[in-house]
């Protein structure tokens, strides 16, 4: 079977910051692999378009610049902040926290804390990075209903019947 939008795909990667040569990511050494719903924008624009149509079992490299991956650094996004925006009083540079943002849960990173205030960058982490992605396709197989109507794979042992649209006709 080939990866297909309405199909649930299993692939491994290894995630690599192609300046800096470094591993970001691999889920083969955390033994879980990546699991999505292909066509439904779980996985960055870039990587779901150079899956599509690959066959289970293929193994592929693929490079995305910044604009196919998490976007281009916008320097508009790095400001300051009151200090009790944040739930803890120890506060460090580098520390992360999830916000709820306009376009759902937006990741911010703490980049200095001042005496009156804390800047923080709310870009992607990996934004502006050129990224390489090594990729295992391990599974290909169709959508539950279940699945199609939440988005996403349900965790094995879901029962579809406690997810799925009960219509009344």
């Amino acid at each position: 079977m080939t990866i297909a939008p309405q199909r649930i795909v299993t692939l491994h990667y290894v995630l690599t910051d192609t300046a800096a040569g470094e591993v970001l990511d691999d889920s083969r050494a955390r033994q879980q692999p990546l699991e999505y719903l292909h066509g439904h924008h779980n996985i960055v624009e870039g990587l779901e378009r150079a899956l599509d149509g690959q066959p289970e079992g293929a193994e592929l490299s693929v490079t995305l610049m910044p604009a196919e991956a998490y976007g281009l650094r916008n320097e508009a996004l790095v400001r300051e902040v009151g200090r009790s925006a944040f739930p803890v009083d120890d506060l460090a540079p580098g520390m992360r926290f999830q916000t709820p943002g306009e376009a759902g849960p937006q990741v911010v990173t703490v980049l200095e804390v001042r005496d009156d205030g804390v800047l923080i960058d709310t870009n992607h982490p990996l934004a502006g990075r050129t990224l390489r992605y090594r990729l295992e396709v391990l599974e290909v197989r169709d959508a539950t209903r279940a699945e199609l109507a939440k988005g996403h794979p349900l965790p094995p042992g879901t029962d579809p019947a406690s997810v799925e649209d009960k219509k009344v006709l």
